[in-house]
């Protein structure tokens, strides 16, 4: 399995992202897809994740109303749409996958930088 995150940048505090994260290698169908971020200085903390139909999707508190994670499974991808961004959202961003009866997100990309700035 091999994962693809983007579409990070520089945005004002208020603006809103969304992050991409393309799936290869086995059948994305059958795997639940998180987002995890790492902020300079901290531990690597959950943000949100997905499960593989689509239907079931939890949030870390912090980002509960501002972001929305979703999936399309024709296309392989997972977003991350992010509105109200916090200069406290600034990070790292990663994608991982586990197996949807898997324990652990074994599968992870290489993430996209998140830079919100007052």
């Amino acid at each position: 399995v091999q994962l693809q995150a983007c579409g990070g940048g520089s945005v004002q505090v208020g603006g809103s992202l969304r992050l991409s994260c393309a799936f290869r290698g086995r059948t994305f169908s059958s795997y639940t897809v998180g987002w995890f971020r790492q902020a300079p200085g901290k531990e690597r903390e959950f943000v949100a994740d997905i499960s593989r139909t689509g239907g079931t999707s939890d949030y870390a508190d912090s980002v509960k109303g501002r972001f929305t994670v979703s999936r399309d499974n024709a296309k392989n991808t997972v977003y991350l749409k992010m509105n109200s961004l916090k200069v406290e959202d600034t990070a790292v961003y990663y994608c991982a996958a586990r197996p949807w009866d898997g324990p652990s997100f074994d599968y992870w990309g290489q993430g996209t930088l998140v830079n919100v700035s007052s």
